[in-house]
């Protein structure tokens, strides 16, 4: 598999928390390859991976596919488009941002600023009451075109960095994603030692909600959630943070099962395969927090790909923290030395 390709693949698809139809049906299409996959109502994408036992107990391998957006609320009467966030957005970029409305059409607009020289505070983040969509229109041409409810996006293609790394809109968290997709790569033909289902979850950024309905539906024994963290930029120091390029993050925190969390760092060290820890103090922020409740209890720990410029258009990730993650992944659930 070509990461970076099926990386690109999966960041250009437009997919806001609520909307996740289009980055939904593609990504059930690559599963395809791997076992049954399908989609329920809400936006979930599932797959059972080919060789499914029912003698054998379940992991559940989860990343949410939805990306953080904005949607339209109202229609001015001089044609702007008043909005909302869904998921956390970051407020202080918007101003002058270039975006694409998800219509009736797809159209180009612009957030209206204020030109510096008239701004009496520059100071002041807007809220997102603040916020107006300009495309162009009257109030009567718009309304023909947009709907309110539709989806905003602040579109970025995935370039390609120095040293391995990438940067565009939607790494958090179709770098999972993908993460997921390798790791199934690698396990072609070959015996694991547990059966292995598949989400990915609609709405994470919204509030968890596919997780909650997915994970209850697929009723799995453990399961590992996959997401991005807080990379270390020029600004933190390193105590909270993770490194890009020193591996995939491995979740302690008392919501997790410290029973995984320990066997994927003895696994890790025996593997030789980088990692770092991700030490949280109550809940992860994740898709992990609703899955470990699910039903009776699933025991459930993270796997974090290190991320800088979360919730912005140009997140940034390094590959073979990617590829770390997934050799983690298939090295925690292969049985060494058999093949299909």
């Amino acid at each position: 598999m070509d990461i970076i390709e099926t990386l690109s693949c999966l960041t250009e698809l437009a997919g806001v928390s609520g909307e996740e139809n289009n980055a939904s049906v593609t990504a059930c299409e690559m599963l395809k390859e791997f076992g049954e996959s399908s989609m329920d109502f809400f936006g979930n994408v599932y797959c059972k991976r080919f060789g499914f036992d029912e003698s054998k107990p379940t992991v559940l391998l989860d990343a949410h596919i939805d990306e953080i957006g904005m949607i339209v609320t109202y229609i001015t009467d001089e044609g702007f488009l008043k909005v909302s966030n869904c998921g956390g957005i970051d407020r202080r970029l918007l101003l002058a941002q270039q975006v694409t409305v998800y219509g009736n059409e797809k159209l180009t607009g612009f957030v209206t600023s204020t030109p510096p020289h008239l701004e009496k505070d520059n100071t002041v983040v807007p809220e997102m009451d603040d916020i107006y969509v300009d495309i162009g229109y009257s109030k009567e041409q718009a309304e023909k075109l947009v709907n309110q409810g539709d989806r905003i996006l602040i579109e970025n293609k995935l370039e390609k960095l120095e040293n391995g790394r990438v940067t565009s809109k939607a790494l958090d968290d179709r770098s999972g994603v993908a993460a997921i997709l390798l790791a199934l790569d690698m396990l072609k033909n070959k015996q694991t030692k547990y059966n292995v289902s598949v989400l990915f979850s609609s709405q994470e950024e919204t509030g968890e909600r596919g997780a909650k309905i997915g994970s209850y539906n697929i009723d799995a024994d453990m399961a590992i959630a996959v997401d991005v963290s807080f990379a270390k930029t020029h600004s933190d120091t390193d105590e909270n943070m993770g490194i890009m390029g020193k591996g995939a993050m491995i979740g302690i925190a008392p919501s997790l099962s410290r029973k995984l969390s320990k066997s994927l760092i003895n696994l890790a060290k025996e593997k030789n395969i980088p990692y770092q820890l991700e030490v949280m103090g109550g809940g992860t922020g994740t898709n992990a927090d609703e899955i470990g409740i699910s039903r009776g209890g699933v025991q459930t720990v993270t796997i974090s790909v290190p991320e800088k410029y979360m919730h912005t258009p140009v997140e940034v990730v390094d590959i073979k923290d990617i590829e770390n993650t997934s050799t983690l992944i298939a090295e925690f659930l292969i049985e060494e030395g058999e093949e299909l």
